[in-house]
């Protein structure tokens, strides 16, 4: 496990820094930012993806299921929450009904939180419900089959935690190894679980098709954007006739970029 993932203040500014030169410039072309723009991040965390929106002025909601990200949110966040610039929710999306919000978005997201997600089918159908006529939703998520598809930088142990393509060994081999290296039975749940809900590229292009949403706007990389804040690593984009050959792509995007909207 990196530093970063324990220091929260500091992994709050990689969200924030990360949103604001990456997240927030993929989508403005096709999203109005101004203060009539309601925008909702489910998966808020410390809410650092969210600050660069209220910025721009933006009203937001988070949705985060956590209480002591919802808590570290509020902290660092005191100034917009104060401003009734941003309002947190403790629950999981599948808990809010629209009703409760008293509003639809004109701008929904979910970064790195799709991978987590039992049931993408279910969550895809229930965004619809948030979501204005002619909104927008942002996905950013690793294809399960890049390197560290697993989230397996997350170990504690420092061989695990560099150790590339190991999350696809089947699930027997894989809890055994963990159990083995990685002494810490609640993560090694959070990693199982991954490896139970980890989406690729194709899984995730076919659910939008069965869905009814349209492609917008896309993009993969082979080092993505918030590895310059964690790693000090330059993006790189996938090479295009690496990311138009199927299957075959999944291997190497770190991270796969999506603005879709209703057909």
């Amino acid at each position: 496990m990196y530093h970063f993932h324990q220091d929260k203040e500091t992994y709050f500014r990689i969200q924030y820094l990360n949103s604001k030169n990456s997240i927030l410039p993929f989508n403005k072309d096709y999203v109005p930012l101004n203060a009539s723009t309601r925008v909702m991040e489910i998966g808020s965390a410390e809410g650092g993806n969210l600050k660069p929106f209220a910025e721009a002025g933006c009203q937001c909601t988070g949705i985060e299921p956590s209480s002591s990200r919802i808590k570290l949110a509020k902290k660092f966040l005191d100034k917009e929450v104060q401003k009734g610039q941003i309002s947190f929710i403790n629950k999981n999306i599948y808990d809010v009904s629209p009703i409760d919000l008293e509003e639809v978005y004109d701008f929904i997201f979910l970064k790195d939180v799709l991978e987590h997600v039992h049931n993408q089918e279910e969550m895809l159908t229930r965004l619809k419900e948030f979501l204005k006529p002619d909104g927008k939703i942002f996905f950013g998520f690793p294809s399960w089959y890049m390197p560290f598809g697993g989230h397996q930088q997350m170990c504690y142990n420092k061989f695990l935690a560099r150790l590339p393509y190991f999350h696809l060994l089947p699930m027997g081999i894989y809890r055994k190894i963990l159990n083995w290296f990685n002494k810490h039975e609640k993560q090694n749940e959070g990693l199982i679980e991954i490896k139970e809900t980890g989406i690729s590229i194709q899984k995730f292009e076919k659910i939008l098709k069965t869905e009814n949403y349209r492609i917008i706007k896309k993009q993969f990389y082979f080092i993505p954007p918030i590895y310059y804040y964690k790693f000090s690593l330059k993006t790189r984009k996938l090479y295009s006739f690496i990311g138009n050959i199927p299957y075959f792509r999944e291997l190497f995007i770190t991270s796969a970029y999506y603005l879709i909207e209703r057909m």
